[in-house]
This record gives structure tokens, C-alpha cells and sequence, in this order.
């Protein structure tokens, strides 16, 4: 089997073909063989060649070399990357020039020195892979930029059981290669955990490559997830490497999978099952090697039985599922989540981080958190940046539960004032609950929907329905 790589012969002359297929099988290439341009592009469309080493005139025309250079123009039009090494027993300053300039890699004239035409192969090889590395590693880079921001980031905190059983089965999931489901609520940081899966794992030396199908729309699905040729449509005037190619060796983290338009889940299932796909305007069929994680906030099972999710893509992604506990439910998190925020919030403004008062720590505690990490993130960022004193308060962290304790009353051991007290003193409906948090906070952000929604993990749609039934 070749380790070098595969090389395509095309020339005329059988002799010729003979010699060079003794030559470079015996150095440890695989070489396949065609005798007409017509055969030659038919052998690119069948399969991925590392390298084409062929004549410039054929059986039509033995002198010009018109064909080859139609031959060269062809083979670029399918394949901007590939190498093309031009061999001529023709050979002139001028057909070398107009060679290279139609697409040609290198040029050597025939009868070619054996050592020479071996170097000329195994550098334009080298080049190519270098090349194809440096286009892969700059997409790699591009998408991990985008992650940043979003990053919920820091060690993994997990002081409350909850947390703690979660983690001992990450812990053990990671180890393996199976295909994991992340579920939970919005803000619950499954994009963390994803990430934690992935460097825990035999292929934290290899990216993770994370997609967004909510952001991916249905009319550029397969030029995102499979790439793209030059050529394949109006727009695409290069090649493109797409997410699945990208994450080749690592995992492939696909975040909002419910979200998947349902037209394209067909060809999702296929890439997972057989783990092959093909670019689009491209005929070659590539494999890939992954490791899939999922996440979502949607209930499957119902987006199975309302036909907005396949049942069979279901079971594909679910080997193990694993569901991600909001914050109220893993309390003993909150204040070192805080912290740890503060912290980072501090190292990033050059400032010392503030320390939380009693009364802000039970505040905190004592919220439920409906934005859950991410909502905790944001509002530990803002209260850090805000705080005028030398420590955080209740009033700075700006939370709708965020009240000056009530005077206790005596001989009456009825329940104290808290949030949610209706003004006549009697404890307030859960829809009269919900309308006051989100007024406070549409009122906090100074009438700003989109930032009043965001704070509390809800779509701007979300949030005006929870507002309208809430005023019901």
C-alpha cells in the first residue's frame, strides 16, 4: 500500500507509462494510468490524486501542445489545489511558460533524469500538503476566534452533588469514542462540557471543530458541513474545507441540533453513518474520522413525533445522552461561579476582583437564575465593572430578588416579605412572579428588549410572549 501518496500518469506512449509506473512504484507511490486527457479527467472525478504528472501532446496533435494545455485548464477547474507536474518531448522556453501560466505546477522536459523528476514530485507533494495544512489551520483558527466569544470558559465547578454525578460520567464518557448528547436549558454551559468531553479525550491532540445549526441555513447547509469546490456556484470562487473535513481526527461539536433544517438531516445521517461525504460541485467521495457531540435545549423525543426531527438521526447521535442540571438545581455552584467569573471579569479590565458581601452571596443563592451560567456570567461582569464600594452588595448585582430584608415582626410567624409580595401583603401568582422579573429587567436595561431577553437566556420573541401572557 502507498505511504507517499497516489500519482495519475497520463500520456500516449505506453513505454513511457511503463517506465514511470516501474519508477515510482518502486520508490513507494501508487500510480494509476491513462493514455487521453478524456481518461484522465474521468480518473480525477472517480478519485483524490496527490499529484498528476502528465504530457502535453497527445495522439491529435504532437507538436503544439494544445491539448495539454486544455487538459491543464480542465483539471484546474475541477481541483485548484491539486499538483500538476507537465512532461514534453517538445520542450521550449515559451511552452514552459505558458504551462505554468495555464495552471501548471512544474515543468521537465523528456527524456527526464530520473533523481531530477523524483525531486520535482516530492517537492511540489510537499508544498501541496504544506499548503493545504496552512488553509486548514487558518479555517481552524477563524472558527475558534468565533468561539471565544461565546466561551462560558474556567475550570469545571462542582461542589454540589448534582454537578458531581454529571461529572463522573463526563469523566468516564470522555475516555471513550462514542457520540454524546448534551441536553439541558439554555446558559447551562453544554458548549463547556463539550469542550471538557473533547480535551478529556484520545483526540485532545486533534481540534474540535463546533457548529451552530441554528446559524447554518438551509441554502448553505452542505457548502458549510461538506465544502465546497471552485466553481460549484456563483459565489464560490475557491475552494472551501468544510466543518466535517476540518474536524477529520478531532470531534465535531454540533450545538443546536434540533434546530437542523429538516431538508438536510437526511444527508447528515448519511456522513455520520457511512463518514463520507462529498464537497458540493465535486464528484470525489472523501472519508472522515470523528467524534460527534451534540447539544440541545429541545425535547427530541417531541420534535421526533412532530416530524421536525428524524427519529433514525435521533439514534444516531444519543449513543449516550447527558443532561446538563440548571443552576437553581446546583446551588452550592453559584457563589464560586461567581467568583470565578469576577476573576476573569477583573484579569480582563486590569482591575483586583471584588469580593462578594454576606447579604450579595445570599441574594445569589437565593435567585433561580432562569438564564442560568450565562446570566450568572453577565451579571457578576456587570456588577464587577458598576460596584462603587470595595466589596459587591445586593443592590450592585441588580437581580429582580435583590430587596432590603424586612423588619422582622413580632409574635407573627407567617411568611416573611420576600420577592413576589403583592403590595396588599399576600404572596403574589406565579404569573404576577414572572411579570415582575421581567418588567425589572426590561426596566434595568432602560427599555432595551433584545438585552433585557439575553439576560434571561430568552429570544426577544420569548420574551415579549412571556411578557403578553404574563399581563393576561
Amino acid at each position: 500500500m502507498s505511504t507517499l501518496g497516489k500519482i495519475l500518469l497520463v500520456d500516449d506512449d505506453n513505454d513511457i507509462l511503463s517506465a514511470l509506473k516501474m519508477l515510482l512504484v518502486s520508490e513507494g507511490y501508487q500510480v494509476s494510468l491513462t493514455q487521453t486527457p478524456a481518461a484522465a479527467l474521468a480518473a480525477q472525478n472517480r478519485e483524490n490524486f496527490d499529484l498528476i504528472l502528465m504530457d502535453l501532446n497527445y495522439s491529435l496533435d504532437t507538436t503544439s501542445g494544445e491539448e495539454g494545455l486544455a487538459l491543464i485548464e480542465a483539471i484546474r477547474k475541477a481541483d485548484d489545489e491539486v499538483p500538476v507536474v507537465v512532461m514534453t518531448g517538445w520542450g521550449t522556453i515559451e511552452v514552459a511558460v505558458s504551462t505554468m501560466q495555464n495552471g501548471a505546477n512544474d515543468f521537465i522536459q523528456k527524456p527526464w533524469e530520473n533523481d531530477r523528476l523524483l525531486a520535482i514530485i516530492n517537492n511540489q507533494l510537499k508544498l501541496a500538503s504544506s499548503q493545504q495544512q496552512s488553509k486548514k489551520l487558518t479555517r481552524q483558527n477563524q472558527l475558534l476566534q468565533q468561539e471565544v466569544n461565546d466561551d462560558l470558559g474556567g475550570d469545571i465547578i462542582a461542589h454540589s452533588q448534582a454537578m458531581q454525578q454529571v461529572l463522573a460520567m463526563i469523566n468516564q464518557v470522555a475516555l471513550s469514542d462514542a457520540s454524546v448528547l448534551l441536553t439541558g436549558e439554555n446558559g447551562t454551559g453544554k458548549s463547556l462540557f463539550a469542550r471538557y468531553i473533547h480535551a478529556h479525550s484520545p483526540r485532545s491532540h486533534a481540534p474540535q471543530i463546533s457548529v451552530n445549526m441554528g446559524a447554518v441555513t438551509e441554502s448553505l447547509f452542505e457548502s458549510e458541513m461538506f465544502g465546497h469546490t471552485k466553481g460549484a456556484f456563483t459565489d464560490a470562487k475557491s475552494t472551501r474545507i468544510g466543518r466535517f473535513e476540518l474536524a477529520d481526527g478531532g470531534s465535531l461539536f454540533l450545538d443546536e441540533i434540533a434546530n437542523t433544517p429538516y431538508s438536510q438531516q437526511g444527508k447528515l445521517l448519511r456522513v455520520l453513518e457511512d463518514r463520507e461525504f462529498e464537497k458540493v460541485g465535486g464528484n470525489k467521495t472523501q472519508q472522515v474520522d470523528i467524534r460527534l457531540i451534540c447539544a440541545t435545549n429541545a425535547d427530541l423525543s417531541q420534535a421526533v413525533e412532530q416530524q421536525t426531527f428524524r427519529k433514525d438521526l435521533l439514534y444516531r447521535i444519543n449513543t449516550i445522552a447527558i443532561e446538563i442540571p440548571p443552576l437553581r438545581n446546583r446551588r452550592e455552584d453559584i457563589v464560586p461561579l461567581a467568583r470565578s467569573f469576577l476573576t476573569r471579569t477583573a484579569a480582563k479590565y486590569g482591575k483586583a476582583p471584588l469580593p462578594l458581601s454576606l447579604a450579595a452571596q445570599e441574594a445569589l443563592t437565593a435567585y433561580d437564575w432562569p438564564g442560568n451560567i450565562r446570566e450568572l456570567h453577565h451579571v457578576m461582569e456587570r456588577a464587577q465593572i458598576l460596584s462603587q464600594g470595595e466589596e459587591i452588595n445586593p443592590q450592585a448585582l441588580g437581580l429582580p430578588s435583590t430587596q432590603a430584608p424586612a423588619k422582622p415582626q413580632s409574635q407573627d410567624t407567617s411568611t416573611p416579605a420576600t420577592l413576589g409580595q403583592g403590595k396588599d401583603g399576600n404572596l403574589a401568582t406565579l404569573a404576577s412572579l414572572e411579570l415582575e422579573i421581567l418588567e425589572q429587567r426590561l426596566s434595568h436595561f432602560n427599555g432595551n428588549a433584545v438585552k433585557a431577553a439575553k439576560s434571561l437566556g430568552l429570544s426577544r420573541s420569548a420574551f415579549y410572549r412571556r411578557l403578553g401572557k404574563s399581563e393576561q
